[in-house]
């Protein structure tokens, strides 16, 4: 668990998931080092709840130009005090020890219970909760193991990053084929993890259906993904304040009613 005391003048937490950041898209890095630099700054802890990345092959990657500009991003906001945390999706379970020390992080399980502003919070990236769609249940449960991982990055990088893209190929056509409800998390399963937790608020991200769900005094707060040149643009993030005032706010900053 993580516990922090917040600091005058500075936001508790900020919270953001599936940015899919890429070179191709210009316009997304954009708006995340804008974020970074005039949000991020100002809050004492960031959760980055998986999929920063559109893909992440392995840490032997790390000095890819690209890379490295989103890298040195993340280790100035970490320099300047900025207590940043990193929970996998499923585009970037392969992000690994030597990046979370190259850019100043810090890596997660989950479900992880942090402690902020008098709020426990249980986060998590939300995948392992779509139970419904059994077929990528199953890729998951293969490829989380160690044992898949460790084959998988002895491989060449261009290796992997050719088997990454033939993944992602056949996990479109798929998603094509599935139906709405398949690729949501389910109730059951969200359930459980606030059983397990003993927490009354969860945040994740994966599905791309942001909003705020309440039953039985639990709220669960669903992270948008990002893409500002949609239209409407979509992006944004969750909000801790030093009262402990949960708030989502859209890509330009505004806060949105719940």
């Amino acid at each position: 668990m993580t516990t922090h005391n917040t600091r005058a003048g500075q936001t508790g937490a900020l919270f953001i998931s599936d940015l899919h950041l890429q070179s191709g898209q210009p316009a997304t890095t954009a708006a995340f080092l804008r974020f970074l630099e005039q949000q991020a700054r100002h809050t004492q802890q960031l959760y980055l709840l998986g999929d920063l990345f559109e893909y992440w092959a392995g840490d032997d990657d790390l000095h890819d130009d690209y890379h490295q500009q989103i890298i040195a991003a993340l280790r100035a906001l970490s320099d300047a005090g900025v207590a940043i945390y990193w929970i996998a999706g499923n585009r970037d379970f392969l992000v690994g020890a030597e990046f979370a020390r190259t850019a100043g992080v810090t890596l997660l399980t989950e479900p992880h219970v942090a402690t902020i502003a008098g709020q426990r919070v249980v986060l998590l990236h939300g995948d392992a909760q779509c139970t419904e769609d059994t077929q990528y249940m199953a890729f998951r449960a293969m490829v989380r193991q160690p044992a898949w991982q460790q084959q998988f990055l002895a491989t060449p990088l261009a290796q992997r990053k050719a088997i990454i893209a033939g993944m992602r190929e056949s996990s479109r056509k798929d998603q094509g084929n599935k139906s709405y409800d398949i690729m949501d998390v389910t109730p059951a399963a969200i359930a459980a993890v606030f059983a397990e937790t003993a927490c009354d608020v969860m945040i994740h991200g994966h599905t791309h259906r942001p909003a705020l769900h309440v039953q039985d005094g639990k709220r669960r707060y669903v992270l948008p993904d990002w893409e500002p040149e949609a239209t409407p643009a979509r992006g944004g993030w969750i909000a801790i304040g030093l009262d402990g005032a949960i708030t989502r706010h859209a890509l330009d900053g505004t806060a949105l009613v719940d």
